[in-house]
């Protein structure tokens, strides 16, 4: 059994900025970190021989076809079609947290069902180049409007800026931070669902359309890459950091009606009444996770008042591996 371990991820800064209809004409850049919230997808041989079926596919739901353009999963169809792999296969997948909140699982899913399939067939690929394969196969192929960040972080882990020139292109840049540098910014996170799930692609394909409209507030978020990179890398006190967030989610709002709405912008005063510095909705919008900077002497106001599930989380998590072989 081959089992691989993928990470998804956080983005703090320059989201929106990672799409090739915008950085293939401007600057786009991306500062955020692999966290400790992982994916798995576990590959079996099978002798199709002996069953009625020839593929097997577990996730929310099982298919087992016997060919396979029957798969209904076309994530999974068309990896295996990448592959070349075309029966005799059993793949289970499996999440700690859902799809569709803001933390990059489905291509989180791509990459570690990509690293999984080349480990079946004895095949080490580099990292980044998995990122690559899985952004062709998301844009290309599943005709997916999705950046490049998730795909990056999904395969090489870590705590990052990562610069985008092509698709083919990507410069990841790690931020050099201590432990107790980490462990320090660590303490100022705090995460909840906000109970709403949605397609991100549906969402972004709107802000795609509005580039051109949208590039000013585009051109500044790219420029809080760098001054959130500073900030980390720096001595200085983390508020800073908190509220070049707040900066960020009020640009981000003006992207597209989209982004938010009445039950976001509630949680959001809400948090930041109870002592939030700043804050973020994870991922294109519309629902999903709710990133907010708080003092951690503060955290146990903000949880109350908030009463949403929270999830802790860990920074700067490696990227996709094979855990068993």
């Amino acid at each position: 059994m081959i089992i691989s371990k993928t990470p998804f991820r956080i983005s703090f800064f320059g989201g929106g900025t990672d799409y090739p209809e915008y950085f293939t004409k401007y600057n786009g850049a991306v500062l955020g970190t692999a966290i400790d919230k992982f994916c798995y997808v576990s590959v079996i041989p099978f002798y199709s021989k002996l069953f009625d079926y020839s593929i097997r596919v577990a996730y929310r739901q099982v298919e087992c076809v016997k060919s396979l353009e029957e798969i209904k999963h076309a994530a999974f169809r068309e990896c295996l079609r990448w592959c070349g792999i075309t029966k005799d296969i059993e793949i289970n997948y499996t999440a700690e947290l859902p799809a569709f909140s803001g933390l990059g699982t489905s291509s989180s899913f791509v990459v570690g069902l990509l690293n999984a399939l080349y480990a079946y067939q004895g095949k080490s690929i580099r990292p980044i180049e998995l990122a690559y394969q899985a952004i062709e196969i998301e844009r290309e192929i599943l005709k997916e409007t999705v950046g490049c960040q998730d795909q990056t972080f999904a395969a090489v882990g870590g705590f990052n800026v990562i610069e985008f020139r092509a698709t083919d292109d990507i410069v990841v840049h790690r931020v050099p931070l201590s432990r107790e540098r980490i462990e320090e910014f660590e303490a100022h996170l705090l995460v909840v669902f906000t109970g709403i799930l949605r397609r991100a692609s549906d969402i972004a394909a709107k802000q795609v359309k509005r580039i051109e409209i949208n590039k000013g507030l585009l051109k500044r978020m790219r420029e809080m890459v760098d001054e959130g990179y500073d900030i980390l890398t720096g001595s200085g006190d983390l508020t800073k950091f908190g509220l070049l967030l707040d900066e960020a989610w009020q640009l981000k709002s003006q992207l597209d009606e989209s982004v938010t709405n009445d039950i976001i912008k509630v949680i959001y005063e809400e948090g930041k009444k109870a002592g939030a510095i700043g804050g973020k909705l994870l991922g294109a919008g519309g629902g999903g996770f709710f990133l907010f900077f708080v003092p951690p002497e503060k955290k146990k106001t903000v949880r109350e008042r908030l009463g949403l599930e929270e999830i802790p989380i860990k920074v700067n998590a490696p990227g996709t591996h094979i855990i068993h072989s």
